[in-house]
């Protein structure tokens, strides 16, 4: 498990860069462990921790190269100037941040499209969650 980093000083990295000139809004999604399972949260059925169980933990892991995929993608998108992602990873508890994703851009419809894109992405098709209980 590695320490999240600083959210204040990515924004102060962010606003030194290039890109502030036509960054209007940043948005930034800290995804945490919750105990409530996934297929009760989602109303979806999964492998994992049931509806009515607690999750104690998850062990969690990513593939790098899809990341960058996905961050690349995210930068390309229409009025994206800014985007920096940081994940965690190996055995989690609850409450233990998985993800920071800082993203910024010219106005605010792109800017939150783009987060919700990206963290769709990463979730989707670039980790590996596998809800811990009891």
């Amino acid at each position: 498990m590695a320490d999240m980093p600083s959210i204040d000083a990515w924004l102060r990295e962010a606003k030194a860069d290039p890109s502030f000139r036509a960054c209007g809004m940043y948005l930034v999604h800290n995804g945490t462990v919750r105990e409530t399972p996934k297929a009760e949260a989602r109303g979806i059925e999964t492998d994992g921790v049931q509806p009515g169980d607690k999750v104690t933990g998850m062990v969690f892991s990513y593939d790098e190269a899809k990341v960058a995929a996905a961050v690349e993608e995210a930068r390309a998108l229409p009025g994206i100037g800014y985007v920096r992602v940081w994940l965690n990873s190996g055995e989690l508890a609850v409450g233990d941040d998985i993800m920071l994703v800082l993203i910024g851009g010219d106005i605010r419809p792109r800017v939150i499209d783009g987060l919700q894109r990206l963290v769709a992405t990463i979730k989707n098709t670039c980790v590996v969650e596998r809800e811990l209980s009891e």
